[in-house]
Parts: C-alpha cells; sequence; structure tokens
C-alpha cells in the first residue's frame, strides 16, 4: 500500500494532537499579602457670621456652619480665637469698620441662648468622628445698645481644629 506524503503528514499531525491532548498542564500558586494603615485625618470648613445691618437698637444674632469631617472614632475639638480686630477677646470679640475705625462688639456661642462662649481650651467643640461632615452651629450676636460710625464694619476669627 502505498501512502503518501500528505496522508503521513495527516498521520504525525493527528498522533502529535492526541499526545498534546493527553498531556495536564501544570499549575503553581502564591500568595499576596495586602496592607494598609489608616491614619487618623481630619479637614474643617466654616462660613462666616453675616449680621446684616445693624442700627444699635436691637441685638442682631445670626449662625454660621462650622463642618468638620474625621476618620471614624477620631476624636476632636474646635476652638476660636479672640479674632483679628485689636481690643477683642475669647469672649467679647470685635468687628472694627473699615474706614472709621469704630469696633462693634460680638460674641460667638455655642448655643443660640448664647449663655456658651465658643473659645479655645475648656469652652471648645468636642466630638468624634464617624468619617462623614459634622456640621456645628457657631451663634453669633451683636448686643443692642452700640452707637457707632456708619461703616462696614468685619473681622475674621481663625478656627482651629485639633484632632
Amino acid at each position: 500500500m502505498r501512502v503518501s506524503r500528505i496522508g503521513l503528514m495527516a498521520i504525525s499531525c493527528a498522533a502529535s494532537l492526541a499526545a498534546f491532548e493527553g498531556a495536564q498542564a501544570t499549575q503553581t500558586t502564591a500568595t499576596m499579602s495586602n496592607s494598609a494603615t489608616l491614619a487618623a485625618y481630619c479637614t474643617v470648613s466654616t462660613g462666616s457670621l453675616a449680621f446684616g445691618t445693624y442700627n444699635g437698637s436691637g441685638a442682631v444674632s445670626t449662625t454660621a456652619n462650622v463642618s468638620v469631617t474625621c476618620t471614624k472614632t477620631t476624636s476632636y475639638t474646635v476652638a476660636l480665637d479672640a479674632g483679628t480686630t485689636s481690643g477683642g477677646s475669647l469672649t467679647v470679640r470685635k468687628l472694627v469698620g473699615g474706614s472709621s475705625g469704630d469696633t462693634l462688639n460680638y460674641t460667638i456661642s455655642q448655643d443660640s441662648g448664647h449663655t456658651t462662649n465658643w473659645s479655645t481650651a475648656a469652652s471648645a467643640e468636642s466630638g468624634t468622628g464617624n468619617g462623614s461632615a459634622q456640621t456645628l452651629v457657631a451663634y453669633g450676636n451683636i448686643a443692642a445698645g452700640q452707637f457707632v460710625t456708619p461703616d462696614s464694619y468685619t473681622d475674621t476669627v481663625t478656627v482651629t481644629l485639633t484632632y
């Protein structure tokens, strides 16, 4: 019987294929160890106390939000300084007139009744982070009976977040 070259090739390929199908792939494994360290972290942002128009005949109150975002279970305190106007203190801050130089006394409290002054150390706001923004409210008040030159009055208070 005569076998052609093409036939021999076909037989040879079929034999190779059969040998390949019978072979099993070899596998090996390794493990990858992964880790991360999460540091305590907080951020703070603030709004402004916008008192609007004041004429001295009545008190003017307003609020501003202080937003604190801390990692879960991170304890924090938020303190306020006396402001940048000369003569201001932690209990009575001062707004200064841009051109007149006159000052208006005002307070920042932790409560709407204006009984708990918000300043540093013992009267700082405190809390524990939960990973989401937590809003604290600053209650501003200008008492009645301050008669000063008509002007635009400003002050800048630094908010310090400690964690």
